[in-house]
């Protein structure tokens, strides 16, 4: 029997389930739940295009279409962006074999409606990842967990069991072999073919590129994308400095692996320098060792010293694919994440300038109009939401990299709840730094009240990203810890305000927390925080709501590529 739920109804109850499953420990899943999920690419699709959820949803994306100014690039140079974009398109379909067990054209060719063709295209598949992963086509069950990346048969207890060379790899498949056992296939055997091509496209791009640092990390990440070996290349990448046209391609991020959080996906940027606002940014690397020796924890989670050799740039991105493109869009990057080239050689921070105005512009303002008390409204300014985006981006590089214990990475001890806990770090760090930057008077701009208050702000923005998200998990631990610590205030009429002064003592509490939690590689407390922490409550789930009432977006799509901009 099919039970119709109210739209308004059944987000809000997914958001809330999906919260509260996400953050319970998957120990012990046992061999009958991974096999559920491995019934999924064996349902039939006779029934597979009917709409579970309510017509509107189909509306959260607001369009932007990504134009822009490439009067100042020569011949050469456009011609170069016109490949970096084709290499780009074979890495959003890389991701669409990692992220959806069925072909990609015949599933999209398959469903009649262009509305929900087009939502379908923006979620790589038949689940919305705005809403806790939850389907809304029928006839497919829940995303596995592990996405394309393991056999969804295969419990975590096995991989975890087995005598396997590369279990915990970043560029690595499992699949089964003959006999059934577990086996490790590199990307670049996996993907052999698509790899290929892109490499030759990089390589190609190359010789027109007119930075020879540039055209010279073009080549070394071609060959990378061949050996699977992408340390030269992410060194290579930090030495670029004065390129105007960059590119981020590749397996980069490991949110898609929501049962290891091991593997990368594949995704793409192509971007544009704003050589106006990358100067206003130059300074603020400088600080990160003497802000990491502030940091409000014991000595031993601050002893490593982050590279200082890392630089801040702000750009205009004209071309979005694969992992970067998936429901909710990237507005910044901190890469790489190699903890060994973080330590020597730092980080470079991507600020995605005209995304991060099309989200401000049409989703932040219109949600403070609702939520946020009105004699508080004026603090929220674009410039504060920037500066936070990229002190989030900064504090990646704050804190600690390696377990005290000495058995590896935090990113390895904390595993499928690594990346929601470094993304909390970095908001949470992001914060202090803006504090203690503007104690000294190194930012000059606003004051420390339009920042937090356009953070509180931002919280109710990106937690309407649902449990799915490393970053909606974050920010929901976060706006549950400084709720209940008093630093968000609610009034009469159901309007948000900040408490600075108890903003200051959460700020330093939760700050203590995370970073401990990092450092003793603590997956059972973390796990713990999770699940207290990383849901959404009654009384929020009510104020988003006011929020979809108000036909707010969620988030933005993009109309982008080749014709827009003009080139062949």
């Amino acid at each position: 029997m099919k039970i119709t739920v109210p739209f308004k109804q059944l987000t809000l109850v997914a958001l809330i389930a999906s919260s509260i499953l996400a953050g319970c420990s998957d120990n012990t899943s046992s061999q009958t739940e991974r096999k559920d999920e491995a019934t999924s690419e064996q349902i039939t699709q006779d029934s597979a295009h009917e709409l579970l959820v309510d017509r509107d949803r189909l509306k959260i994306y607001h369009p932007v279409t990504l134009e822009a100014d490439l009067s100042a690039l020569s011949s050469n140079q456009k011609k170069m962006v016109a490949l970096l974009i084709d290499a780009s398109v074979i890495m959003d379909d890389l991701f669409w074999k990692q992220a959806f067990y069925q072909d990609k054209n015949e599933f999209l060719a398959s469903i009649e409606d262009e509305e929900i063709r087009h939502f379908a295209t923006i979620n790589y598949g038949p689940w919305d990842r705005l809403n806790g992963d939850a389907p809304f086509l029928s006839g497919y069950a829940d995303k596995p967990a592990g996405a394309e990346f393991y056999p969804h048969d295969m419990t975590k207890e096995e991989l975890e069991n087995a005598a396997l060379d590369d279990a915990k790899g970043l560029y690595s498949v499992i699949r089964r072999d003959e006999q059934g056992n577990l086996k490790a296939v590199p990307y670049s055997e996996a993907y052999r073919a698509q790899l290929s091509k892109a490499a030759e496209l990089l390589r190609h791009a190359s010789e027109l590129a007119e930075n020879r640092e540039f055209g010279n990390y073009l080549l070394m990440r071609a060959e990378a994308l061949l050996s699977d070996d992408y340390q030269k290349s992410d060194m290579a990448w930090m030495d670029m400095k004065s390129n105007p046209v960059e590119v981020v391609i590749g397996p980069i991020e490991t949110y898609e692996d929501q049962l290891f959080g091991y593997r990368t996906a594949f995704e793409s940027y192509v971007l544009l320098k704003d050589l106006k606002w990358s100067e206003k940014l130059a300074k603020y690397a400088q600080f990160l060792p003497e802000l990491q020796k502030g940091l409000p924890v014991a000595a031993e989670y601050k002893a490593e010293i982050p590279g200082s050799d890392a630089d801040l740039n702000a750009y205009d991105v004209i071309y979005y694919a694969g992992h970067s493109n998936a429901g909710s869009k990237t507005i910044a990057i901190n890469l790489p994440n190699d903890e060994q080239v973080q330590l020597e050689k730092g980080t470079r921070r991507l600020q995605l300038k005209n995304a991060m105005r099309a989200k401000f512009d049409h989703i932040l303002q219109p949600i403070a109009e609702v939520l946020i008390a009105e004699d508080q409204r004026d603090h929220i300014t674009f410039d504060a939401f920037f500066a936070n985006t990229m002190f989030h981006e900064v504090a990646h590089g704050l804190g600690i990299k390696n377990t005290l214990s000495g058995t590896g990475t935090v990113r390895a001890a904390l595993k499928e709840h690594a990346s929601a806990l470094e993304e909390g770090k970095a908001d949470i760090l992001g914060l202090y730094m803006v504090q203690s930057l503007l104690e000294k008077g190194e930012i000059t701009e606003g004051t420390l009240e339009d920042y937090y208050v356009t953070f509180m702000a931002g919280i109710f923005r990106s937690v309407r990203f649902g449990a799915s998200s490393a970053h909606g998990k974050a920010n929901m631990i976060r706006f549950n810890v400084f709720a209940e610590m008093g630093a968000f205030e609610k009034d009469e009429n159901g309007l948000y305000s900040v408490n600075m002064e108890k903003m200051d003592t959460a700020i330093k509490t939760l700050s203590e927390t995370i970073l401990t939690l990092q450092g003793d590689g603590d997956y059972e407390g973390v796990s713990k925080l999770v699940e207290e922490k990383g849901v959404i409550k009654p009384q929020l789930a009510k104020d988003l709501a006011k929020l979809e009432k108000a036909n707010i977006p969620v988030d933005i799509h993009f109309e982008q590529g080749k014709e827009v901009l003009g080139l062949q």
